[in-house]
């Protein structure tokens, strides 16, 4: 099932090198290599050990499945095809596995949402959309820190910026980039009438010391501004928030989770040297026209996901035509089955 896919030799392969690098002199001299390697040999590892745990309990159960027939015994034949499909997962969980091998799959995440046109509506569908993922980062027991927030007029939220921390979160993520549309019978209408929403998703790696980016001071414009609260006494009376634009590429980032305005800064310039690399990135693998597109044109005709709550019950991957009959589930950030399907649908392409 993992012909093609698979190749333990190759990743044994890897170890090895791993290793012989681990007890150079001067491996530890550079730290943020150093731990890459070590965050790498041990995932390449833990695919090793879970393959060779499920060819064990195949041969067991083979064993046992064999023993059962001869005295035909239909309990145990019936655990036995039970356990069959219990591996059957282990052995899928493996092999997308293997596809989070890409050079920055490893690296945490940032994660942005905004709001298409539509008012209301769109950001209360962006809000939405910011649950279902701050959800599935808590059931994968990962972190997330809000960045920047800016909220709509009457509900929802225009625009959202959180950082995703743990392992291999931006290889998980990075194909959820894209339009996602919404139908459902509007809460926001008397008239109960059915609305369609958009809102866009934009993922980018939050990227270590070891990537050197250069931005020249005459290519950015940094604002400051007061950050928006609930209200009372814990709005920010300083202009702490900031903002910087890239001017070359027109990138903009914003931050204002922090009091500081020299933290927010600071993070403001990682977004930025984050997002100037995957500019780069996209540039070399001449797929940066149509992201662009699916991130500005947040409209018909380019969603990678559409999400049906009336008349019927349905998400479906517009990419890959997987489909999820409980849209409750899938909002409350039940989507391995989606990001699984892409990751394995990128691996076939890139074999």
């Amino acid at each position: 099932m993992l012909g093609g896919i698979f190749d333990k030799n190759n990743i044994k392969e890897k170890i090895e090198t791993f290793n012989t690098k681990i007890i150079e002199k001067d491996f530890w001299k550079n730290k943020i290599s150093a731990q890459k390697i070590v965050k790498e040999k041990k995932f390449l590892e833990n695919i090793v050990n879970d393959f060779n745990s499920t060819v064990i309990e195949l041969e067991n159960l083979e064993e046992l499945l064999e023993l059962a027939l001869k005295e035909n015994d239909i309990t145990v034949v019936k655990e036995c095809e039970k356990k069959i499909s219990y591996i059957h997962s282990q052995i899928k969980n493996i092999e997308v596995s293997c596809f989070l091998s890409g050079e920055n799959d490893h690296l945490d995440t940032y994660l942005e949402i905004h709001a298409g046109a539509g008012g209301t509506e769109s950001q209360d569908w962006a809000q939405m959309l910011r649950r279902m993922y701050s959800k599935w980062v808590e059931k994968k027991k990962c972190k997330f820190e809000l960045i920047n927030e800016h909220r709509g007029d009457e509900a929802g939220i225009k625009s959202s910026t959180i950082k995703i921390t743990g392992s291999y979160m931006y290889g998980w993520l990075k194909s959820e980039s894209g339009v996602h549309r919404l139908v459902r019978i509007s809460p926001f209408d008397s008239g109960a009438r059915r609305h369609t929403s958009f809102a866009s998703v934009w993922v980018y790696p939050v990227i270590d010391d070891s990537i050197k980016i250069d931005i020249q001071e005459k290519d950015i414009r940094i604002d400051t501004y007061r950050s928006s609260g609930a209200g009372g006494q814990h709005v920010n009376t300083t202009d702490s928030a900031v903002r910087i634009t890239h001017l070359p590429t027109n990138i903009v980032v914003q931050c204002q989770n922090e009091r500081s305005q020299h933290k927010n800064k600071e993070t403001c310039f990682n977004m930025l040297k984050a997002r100037l690399y995957k500019h780069e990135i996209e540039k070399k693998e001449e797929v940066s026209e149509n992201l662009a597109k699916s991130k500005t044109d947040i409209g018909w005709g380019h969603q990678i996901r559409s999400y049906v709550l009336q008349p019927y019950q349905l998400v479906k991957d517009l990419r890959n035509n997987l489909e999820n009959t409980d849209p409750e589930s899938v909002l409350d950030g039940d989507i391995d089955g989606f990001l699984e399907a892409t990751l394995y649908q990128r691996g076939k392409k890139n074999k």
